[in-house]
């Protein structure tokens, strides 16, 4: 048996690893466009701030460490068609072009950048987050750079501001939406990172379009807006990703937002051809739909499916929720399931609640809190969306509501929930506990006198 992966991130790296595992005699072949393999983007922000020395430390496999499993690597090798019927590839390399025949083949196109459709995004000094190749150019503009302009306030574009806010750097966040982190948390958490934000001398402007970024002897100097002009020797462009999967179009089916149509076995339109991660959607537990959720751990658990049925172990998909979770200075958070901006996509109407909680007994001497809501299908109570906010470090928690989601719990099941108590970690009554208590105006958990 012959497979062929094309990728060498999240996704690609676990198909890889699954197919070794699963069928240790069989041909594995690794495509990869760049010089380097499987570099961890995630981990961008670490290698920013110098947590991490250097970008070789931000790879989990190597080439090196695919040939020592014995797959067979393809570095700067750019796979540009497919041949569905005749089970073959094109594939670009700077020998030219050649044909690659397969039994079976995994993609994993992944995302790309989304160019902002204005005058200046190809200037010196103006960078996009994606790879190793860009994370290096913003690591050495770092030495050099006074004043920033980051455009776009996700994930991506927040790591960045804190790490040149921590650098010294003067630094500027504008975004389309109304507010930061959007799609991750409601504006009852995103209100308090703002505030914290601009304590820290960070300039935040929502609601914001970039109309140009103007130049100076072909470098960035300015950025202009449709509310106001931002002075800047570095611009960083984070305005979100859009699935690369151009050059499929016409070769396996495709949705209309770029995505590969995938079935609950990660099987594309084309028999023997699979796909995962950033170009796929995924099933989302509370809508019981599919979801375009470019996570890292949602790349891994898809690309380990469709190697366990490249292999002929049959294995459906599990639904996810999207959980996710990051810091900014001194707050850290985690969000799952649903928010306020996509609610409207469960079926039943969704309603909220918003607590604010201690998280330890008062006679441990402090007066941590922790911010969480909660979102729920009115009449069944169904939970079906979570978030949590706290300057303790309560983020695994998160994942308890995740298994919740997809459990399909309720509210009086989590009020009622087996959670341990010890007075150095939380209250007899658990926060999350709490949280259910507090969405059913139940009593229980107010803790008034002692705790």
């Amino acid at each position: 048996m012959k497979f062929i992966v094309v990728g060498t991130s999240h996704a690609g790296y676990e198909a890889t690893e699954t197919l070794l595992q699963e069928n240790p005699d069989a041909e594995v072949h690794l495509y990869e466009r760049g010089s380097t393999a499987s570099f961890l983007s995630c981990g961008i922000q670490s290698y920013l701030e110098g947590i991490s020395k250097n970008a070789d430390q931000l790879h989990y496999a190597t080439e090196h460490s695919f040939k020592e499993q014995g797959v067979i690597v393809h570095m700067n090798s750019d796979v540009v068609g497919i041949d569905a019927a005749n089970k073959t590839i094109t594939v670009k390399s700077e020998d030219g072009e050649s044909e690659e025949s397969y039994d079976k083949l995994f993609l994993s196109p992944g995302a790309k950048p989304l160019e902002l459709p204005v005058p200046g995004t190809d200037l010196e000094n103006a960078f996009y987050v994606r790879g190793r190749n860009w994370a290096e150019k913003i690591k050495d503009r770092m030495a050099e750079s006074k004043k920033a302009v980051v455009v776009g306030a996700g994930y991506i574009g927040i790591e960045v501001v804190e790490a040149f806010a921590k650098a010294g750097i003067e630094v500027t966040v504008i975004d389309a939406l109304d507010r930061i982190l959007k799609t991750y948390l409601d504006k009852e958490f995103t209100d308090i990172l703002e505030d914290e934000m601009r304590d820290q001398g960070i300039t935040v402007r929502t609601d914001e379009m970039v109309k140009e970024i103007v130049e100076e002897d072909g470098k960035v100097k300015k950025v202009i807006t449709n509310k106001g002009e931002y002075e800047a020797d570095t611009v960083i462009l984070s305005a979100g990703v859009r699935p690369n999967t151009k050059w499929l179009d016409g070769i396996i089916e495709l949705d209309k937002d770029g995505t590969v149509v995938v079935d609950e076995y990660m099987e594309t339109s084309e028999k023997d051809i699979f796909a995962a991660g950033d170009a796929t959607k995924i099933p989302f537990a509370p809508t019981h739909g599919g979801k375009l959720i470019a996570l890292a751990s949602n790349a891994r658990r898809q690309a380990v499916v469709a190697a366990k049925n490249m292999s002929d172990k049959k294995m459906k998909m599990p639904e996810v929720t999207g959980t996710s979770g990051l810091s900014l200075f001194s707050h850290k958070f985690a969000s799952t399931g649903v928010k306020d901006i996509d609610s409207d996509t469960v079926e039943a109407e969704v309603t909220s609640k918003f607590v604010e909680e201690k998280l330890r007994p008062s006679f441990m001497g402090d007066d941590e809190k922790v911010l969480m809501k909660v979102h729920y299908e009115k009449d069944s109570h169904r939970i079906v969306g979570a978030q949590l906010m706290s300057t303790y470090d309560i983020t695994p928690a998160i994942n308890t509501l995740s298994v919740v989601i997809t459990a399909g719990w309720t509210l009086e099941q989590l009020a009622f929930a087996d959670f341990f108590f010890q007075p150095e970690f939380n209250r007899p009554w658990n926060f999350l506990n709490v949280l259910a208590h507090q969405a059913l105006e139940e009593p229980y958990g107010s803790d008034n006198m002692l705790f």
